[in-house]
């Protein structure tokens, strides 16, 4: 089962269409909805943390969340989750240079894990304003995807 913490943003739902589209079973609540020691009972095979809006810092339970699973159980990161996800493990989460709402960018990959057989690199729509600070990143985390600017798009 995969747990799905969203942090009201509608673009949760298209995610939780997707992965039903797959057949992955999933339970939904969101980030006010859910205690850590809910989560831990239900035990998921993986976690994602889903898009919103706001900073990790707003988010709920997210990052008591990713605390709790991390190391454990895979974890899916998406906009914010993935942002929770590097500030969690040490990364500054900072404003952009440029705000990314509704563009697009070359992104590249390792063609590995969640990017296997994507097109390297593919033109991803970006819809954010925040990100995480390379030169903070911890070593316990790798850079699986940027842009040609070296942002981080992909832990």
């Amino acid at each position: 089962m995969l747990l799905v913490i969203d942090n009201f943003d509608s673009f949760t739902y298209n995610l939780v269409q997707y992965f039903g589209e797959l057949g992955v079973e999933q339970q939904v609540y969101r980030n006010n909805a859910i205690t850590v020691e809910q989560a831990l009972e239900l035990n998921p095979d993986r976690v994602m943390i889903s898009p919103g809006p706001c900073s990790p810092n707003e988010a709920g339970v997210s990052l008591a969340i990713i605390a709790a699973f991390a190391g454990k159980k895979p974890l899916l990161g998406v906009c914010l989750g993935h942002q929770s996800i590097g500030q969690h493990f040490g990364g500054k989460v900072v404003r952009a240079e440029r705000l990314m709402h509704g563009k697009t960018s070359p992104v590249k990959h390792h063609n590995t894990d969640i990017f296997a057989g994507l097109p390297n690199p593919m033109e991803a729509t970006r819809y954010h304003s925040l990100l995480i600070e390379r030169a903070t990143l911890p070593d316990c985390l790798e850079v699986t995807a940027e842009t040609d600017e070296g942002e981080i798009m992909g832990l």
